[in-house]
């Protein structure tokens, strides 16, 4: 199966690039290329893309209201974000808005081609160092106690209010499963629970939302 690809950037160069090396991929299709969200939209619901590879920063329309936008409006195409260190302000609101990922511009084609198939089939996909600093910039941010506690969370046993506490801490299964004297196992069943729980759609969604309230988690059950 083909997977239909719209490039957005308003680098002309970045765009010629990106299309050069995907095209190599047997599986991906570039079906058009766009400068800025609002091209981008209207190029959406003309050709229905499968995934919009999509810059933060543009004209007109940057990549964050694209983004809310074509989620509302196309809520089956998926938005891989392609952009760098410098906008990390924007990632967590695109994140917020639907994107299923964030690569920086210097991943290699073969990364970038997996991520896109990854993302295709709805999985998140993060460059390296990227949760990190997500995670750092929820924690330095709005104090715990000033954001009311959602209901949801008391449903949570104390055992999965731990294991979310780690995975905020950006741990693995196997490092909570250390942490805590439990099997991976274990672990995934209690993150399969927490996820349904707080109606999340994976892990770093679950990581961000945690941070909010990092310090209710902290309190002793």
């Amino acid at each position: 199966m083909m997977i239909k690809v719209l490039l957005v950037d308003d680098q002309g160069l970045i765009r010629q690039g990106l299309r050069a090396l995907l095209e190599l991929e047997s599986d991906l299709e570039i079906v058009g290329e766009a400068e800025n969200g609002e091209q981008a939209i209207n190029l959406v619901a003309e050709f229905q893309p499968d995934v919009v590879l999509l810059d933060i920063r543009m004209p007109i329309m940057d990549g964050v209201a694209a983004t809310k936008e074509i989620q509302k409006r196309f809520s089956k195409t998926k938005i891989l974000v392609l952009t760098t260190f410098d906008d990390d302000e924007y990632v967590s609101a695109a994140l917020q808005n639907g994107a299923m990922g964030y690569l920086l511009k210097d991943t290699p084609s073969e990364e970038l081609a997996v991520a896109i198939r990854a993302v295709y089939k709805g999985y998140t996909q993060l460059g390296p160092g990227i949760v990190k600093k997500l995670l750092t910039q929820f924690s330095n941010g709005t104090p715990i106690h000033s954001t009311p506690v959602p209901s949801t969370l008391n449903e949570l046993t104390p055992r999965e209010k731990e294991v979310l506490r780690l995975i905020a801490t950006g741990a693995s299964n196997r490092e909570i499963a250390q942490e805590l004297y439990i099997s991976e196992g274990t672990v995934k069943n209690h993150v399969t629970n927490i996820l349904n729980t707080l109606n999340l759609r994976d892990r770093t969604q679950a990581a961000i939302w945690a941070n909010t309230y990092l310090s209710y988690l902290n309190e002793p059950s």
